[in-house]
């Protein structure tokens, strides 16, 4: 195959020796090309040019942010995405059932490209970005733009500086008193929103190990999910984070939080500008939100394990129609019916026998046999 491999070197957790320990393993039984980002936006354009070439895969090495830059170049084309966990948190490769350590990630990916282990999934899109797990608009959002602005320490904190951001923000950060924005879906309206998250998979991010469940139904195979908080009081999101760090089954019947199932579309109205991120980055303001379901939009190569449980949930899957959900009564949230989707495996280490982590001299000997898949 031919590959291109995009590195984040700025990612937390991007070493010099995991680069070229990767490199070498791919190289192996593939033709690789290594670029490296160096400005925002960069790895869109280099996924753009690798879609335009005909390549067959863009492996990116970096953070949910550096994917979500990939997955907006490749939309739309057959040249599918895989990743290497590179960042603080690793929210996508981790819901992949990827192992959390780059170089035995590299193990899973090749062994799932020998296998052609490659799955065409649906996107969400909001104002017309892509994003690959979630959306965030409101408080979610503002939580996330301060974690930037100390971004120099995730390196060291992981986990404790988002908690820190979270209440940080919640004290003095976020406007608290006055709902930020009003949300329709279909028929369904939410008038007093004080924040939202848009999902196209579950979990919702993780917390060190613990996976974060608030829409469990969602998955790659069905459309969008909405969670929707109408109430920044500690009685309602302690609750919540209670039900997010078990099972996430008991969102619809949380006071003051909505929830809305199979949507392909959503549209937001700020009571003044709304902040909103995509994948876990931040990316500005906006007044009007439109959000859409992209469905079959990107190809991604997912562990072989996974991509089983995908293929037969996309065979499986239908849009059901939606009911009204547990809340603050009136016209609130919708609930679906749909199937569980895809666990959040924060220990994830791929399917069965996969290879186990390699050194820089053993990297060409592991994943598939030495000879190059058509």
């Amino acid at each position: 195959m031919r590959v291109l491999l995009i590195v984040n070197t700025s990612a937390s957790f991007v070493t010099a020796r995991a680069r070229v320990v990767i490199h070498k393993a791919l190289s192996a039984d593939h033709e690789v090309i290594l670029k490296e980002t160096n400005r925002r936006g960069h790895a869109t354009r280099l996924a753009q040019g690798a879609a335009a070439d005909g390549l067959d895969v863009a492996v990116v090495l970096g953070g949910d942010g550096t994917l979500n830059e990939a997955a907006n170049g490749l939309a739309g084309s057959p040249t599918a995405l895989a990743v290497l966990p590179g960042g603080s948190t690793n929210v996508f490769a981790r819901t992949l059932g990827m192992a959390n350590d780059p170089i035995e990630a590299t193990s899973q990916l090749l062994s799932a490209l020998a296998a052609g282990s490659v799955q065409r999934v649906g996107l969400g899109e909001l104002n017309g970005r892509y994003f690959l797990f979630h959306a965030g608009m409101g408080f979610d959002a503002a939580v996330v733009r301060r974690v930037e602005e100390m971004a120099g320490l995730k390196r060291y904190f992981g986990p404790a500086l988002f908690i820190v951001a979270t209440l940080l923000t919640w004290a003095k950060g976020y406007e608290r008193h006055r709902p930020a924005f009003s949300l329709r879906a279909g028929a369904t309206l939410v008038d007093d929103a004080y924040f939202s998250i848009c999902l196209n998979t579950d979990p919702y991010t993780f917390l060190g190990s613990r996976p974060l469940h608030i829409a469990p139904e969602t998955s790659f195979a069905t459309p969008l999910s909405m969670v929707t908080f109408e109430s920044l009081s500690l009685a309602t999101m302690m609750p919540m984070l209670v039900t997010a760090l078990g099972e996430g089954t008991g969102t619809a019947r949380r006071r003051h939080v909505s929830l809305m199932t199979g949507l392909e579309g959503a549209t937001i109205k700020g009571y003044g500008p709304v902040p909103y991120q995509l994948d876990g980055d931040y990316v500005g303001e906006a007044d009007h939100i439109e959000l859409r379901w992209a469905a079959e939009a990107l190809s991604i190569v997912v562990p072989t394990a996974a991509g089983a449980t995908i293929a037969q949930k996309q065979a499986g899957s239908a849009v059901r129609p939606v009911a009204e959900a547990a809340g603050t009564g009136g016209t609130r949230g919708t609930r679906g019916t749909g199937g569980v989707g895809p666990p959040g495996a924060a220990e994830g280490t791929g399917e069965p026998g996969a290879a186990k982590a390699f050194s820089s001299d053993e990297a060409p000997k592991l994943g598939a046999p030495n000879q190059k898949p058509k």
